[in-house]
């Protein structure tokens, strides 16, 4: 099955951006508007994913975020996966906001 793929920075400003982190990485830096479901926890939260729109999902270089499209394009959701992840994002100098009180970093 192939997934489709976007640069980052070709992700629509208004998009359902789905990021697939661990907490310790979302926590260290994250696009504004995105929604944290951790890969691991995905299957079991996937109600929480809109199913009526598109679902551009990330991660830290394009992996985790390629697996979690995948599988959601396969259960019938559209999912398209953010291409280089979140070190993409941070090279394309988006928006990002941290939660430790320090400057957004991405690894």
């Amino acid at each position: 099955m192939t997934v489709p793929e976007i640069q980052a920075s070709e992700v629509p400003d208004d998009a359902y951006l789905l990021d697939v982190r661990e907490q310790v990485e979302w926590v260290s830096g994250h696009a504004p508007k995105a929604v944290h479901i951790p890969l691991g926890e995905l299957q079991a939260r996937v109600d929480e994913v809109p199913a009526g729109e598109t679902v551009y999902v990330i991660c830290r270089v394009g992996g985790r975020s390629y697996n979690a499209a995948a599988w959601l394009n396969h259960i019938g959701r559209q999912a398209v996966n953010v291409d280089g992840g979140m070190q993409a994002w941070d090279a394309a100098r988006l928006p990002m906001v941290s939660e430790t009180g320090h400057e957004p970093f991405v690894g």
